[in-house]
């Protein structure tokens, strides 16, 4: 369980300063390819993750390192499966369904909605009282609406 609700707030997290950053200095808009650089930065990163916690847990009479190392980085699908509502929305601009920007907007507005859930879920499951959890999902938006603020005050 502490994966699946770390790996979506930090995957939460990540996609929206992904999609937050995309520029193209003066080049036309490319949501496919910024489709594609999210998901590999989301693998990337999944397995950055994994590895280290494998590491950082190996003993030193560990015989299946590769073995290990593979599982814990395949434990991190919750940080990549956060981050498809952006790859999903730029995949969309890619096919022509709305401009970059509209699948940018959407992306965050998404993470947003996600970080409150992810917020209030990890509360509830540490057995706070629905007050109490609504709060902490207000303070994982904080996070995001700070991204968001980033966005618009950078362009």
């Amino acid at each position: 369980m502490q994966r699946l609700l770390f790996g979506g707030v930090y995957g939460s997290v990540l996609a929206s300063a992904l999609a937050a950053a995309l520029g193209h200095e003066g080049r036309p808009p490319d949501p496919g390819y910024d489709a594609l650089w999210v998901a590999l930065t989301a693998v990337a990163s999944a397995a950055a993750h994994g590895y280290a916690h494998s590491i950082a847990h190996r003993t030193s009479d560990d015989r299946q390192v590769t073995a290990s190392a593979v599982r814990s980085m395949l434990s991190e699908w919750p940080l990549v499966a956060a981050m498809l509502p952006t790859m999903a929305a730029l995949f969309g601009a890619h096919l022509g369904w709305w401009g970059e920007e509209s699948a940018i907007e959407v992306a965050l507005g998404l993470n947003l909605v996600a970080l409150f859930g992810w917020g209030v879920w990890a509360a509830r499951v540490a057995e706070r009282r629905w007050g109490a959890s609504f709060r902490v999902g207000c303070v994982d938006v904080m996070i995001g609406l700070l991204i968001v603020i980033a966005n618009v005050l950078s362009k």
